[in-house]
């Protein structure tokens, strides 16, 4: 069995070496497509053994994926981003999953999808109130990509790219960490590739949620609204996207903060709790929205109170599951911390203290320093 790394670059030589390096285990050669570098990437590509090529950049991502893929030979293709580093692993136990998918589901009728752990600068819980460059400010969320295609898949789309393809996608053991949304500069480029797309797509409800999260990382919360709403009454429920959507549609809302965007979220969470009221990262948003509508008039909102304990509570019950897709600690340590800080503000200061305890017990630092001055 042949597997080999797959890649398209340009100026990744901050992250490209690692890269490699974490991914080198796993494969039996490396495809780095290059499509316009200024600095030392194809160099460091050359050192860590990659056959480097060179694409001419034509304003599609696809393009340059499909003829990345043309320059392997192997039965499988792993896909990364420079920004992307492999965990630790076996290429024995892929191999073996592999041989386990096209046994079960027939050769080439499959693809793999990693579990990826992204990094990003948070401002959704209460301990957020941190600067840039503060490691308790850094939250991480878990992805399940397609990215392990076997021999003749190909990509579609201008941006953010899929697979061409209608084959299942299943789970490997390949885990990776992502730190490119730590970076800065991307998200004025992406919209210019987005609002292209849209043009020519504009029924795609994935084209909705890429427009509206690039719209609120660029802070124009208002504008990133009607993608909002509109993927949330015509997307596809159920997709990892839409559920993904609807949970910053209600932080948008949120933020934004006045009467009338609080209103709106009331009405999305109660009608959303079908959906996915099983999910712990759904019920931390509730929890924040239910402590927001009690403070924005508490004569008003006083009987949603018990909601903001429920919340919180019933995210420690449904606990940790990265494989669902959700942000990290939303079912433990950030829900327990928020918990902790109602607490607080309520007075029930013994409560308060243990549920600190219970995130500090998990390393979560805003809870230490909580605790010290409680």
């Amino acid at each position: 069995m042949k597997i080999n790394l797959v890649m398209i670059v340009k100026n990744e030589e901050r992250s490209l070496a690692r890269c490699l390096k974490a991914a080198r285990p796993f494969v039996d050669e490396i495809i780095v497509v290059d499509t316009g570098s200024t600095d030392r990437t194809k160099e460091l590509a050359a050192e860590a053994g990659a056959k480097v090529f060179d694409f001419t950049w034509i304003q599609d991502f696809s393009a340059a994926r499909n003829f990345a893929l043309e320059q392997s030979d192997a039965d499988w293709n792993l896909i990364l981003d420079a920004d992307e580093y492999l965990r630790p692993g076996s290429r024995k136990k892929l191999e073996e999953a592999l041989c386990r998918g096209d046994k079960r589901h027939g050769a080439g009728a499959w693809m793999g999808a990693i579990l990826r752990f992204d990094s990003y600068w948070d401002a959704s819980d209460l301990a957020a109130a941190k600067k840039p460059g503060d490691p308790d400010a850094i939250s991480i969320s878990s992805t399940l990509l397609p990215r392990v295609l076997p021999r003749g898949v190909r990509y579609q789309g201008l941006i953010h790219e899929q697979p061409d393809t209608d084959i299942p996608c299943f789970l490997l053991t390949l885990q990776a960490d992502h730190d490119g949304y730590l970076q800065e500069g991307k998200g004025e480029r992406n919209l210019s590739y987005l609002e292209k797309a849209v043009s020519l797509e504009p029924e795609n409800p994935y084209y909705w949620y890429q427009m509206a999260v690039t719209l609120r990382n660029l802070k124009r919360l208002d504008d990133s609204l009607s993608w909002f709403r509109r993927l949330w009454k015509g997307g596809r429920k159920k997709t990892s996207y839409w559920v993904d959507g609807v949970l910053r549609y209600l932080y948008t809302l949120m933020d934004l903060g006045e009467g009338v965007h609080l209103a709106e979220a009331k009405q999305v969470i109660e009608e959303a709790e079908k959906e996915l009221g099983s999910r712990a990262d759904f019920c931390f948003v509730c929890g924040y929205f239910y402590m927001k509508l009690v403070l924005s008039d508490v004569q008003r909102y006083i009987g949603y109170l018990p909601r903001i304990e429920e919340s919180y509570l019933k995210c420690l019950r449904l606990g940790e599951k990265p494989e669902l897709e959700m942000v990290a600690g939303t079912g433990s340590f950030k829900a327990a911390y928020n918990l902790a800080v109602w607490y607080e503000v309520s007075g029930q200061t013994q409560k308060a203290r243990a549920y600190y305890q219970r995130a500090a017990r998990e390393g979560y630092g805003p809870a230490k320093e909580r605790l010290s001055t409680l």
